[in-house]
């Protein structure tokens, strides 16, 4: 009986999942951003067990959230949006000037080169109010409007998804 129990108990902390993906660092998820750049079995099985017990990959595939998209194409623009959740009030200022140490360090993030900066600053300016719609805007509403600003502009557009 006691063995039973723990062969369920085990079963139930394992999900399948865990065992169906071959390779989950890169994929998308928490799981994947928890253990991103990790190599072996374990960081593996941990990042598809976190992303099966917590639900949240399915979500993050409907909601293009946590590195995931629609289409199929794993994207890594978490760590821009973190960056402006952490920077918002700053960013706001400088996007509203159109230069500043903030938004300088944004594009960076982004890997932009530095011939294109420029048309991200003025277009950070141009579509301030646009970017930050609200005072109460959410880090995810400014990454968005961000990205769709820049995926219009034919310099800014293969930098958006960074974002």
């Amino acid at each position: 009986m006691l063995r039973s129990l723990l062969v369920l108990v085990l079963f139930a902390l394992v999900p399948v999942s865990a065992f169906a993906q071959v390779n989950n660092i890169g994929s998308c998820g928490w799981g994947s951003k928890l253990f991103e750049g990790d190599r072996g079995v374990a960081p593996q099985v941990l990042g598809a067990t976190t992303n099966g017990t917590s639900g949240n990959q399915t979500f993050a595939i409907s909601s293009q959230t946590s590195g995931c998209t629609r289409d199929g194409i794993v994207t890594s623009n978490w760590k821009a949006t973190v960056f402006i959740g952490s920077n918002m009030n700053k960013l706001a200022r400088d996007m509203s000037a159109g230069n500043g140490e903030t938004l300088d360090a944004l594009a960076n993030l982004v890997g932009m080169e530095e011939s294109a900066k420029p048309v991200f600053f003025s277009a950070a300016k141009a579509h301030f109010a646009e970017i930050f719609s609200a005072d109460d805007v959410s880090s995810q509403q400014v990454a968005d409007s961000l990205r769709r600003v820049m995926a219009a502009d034919p310099v800014l557009s293969k930098y958006a998804q960074a974002i």
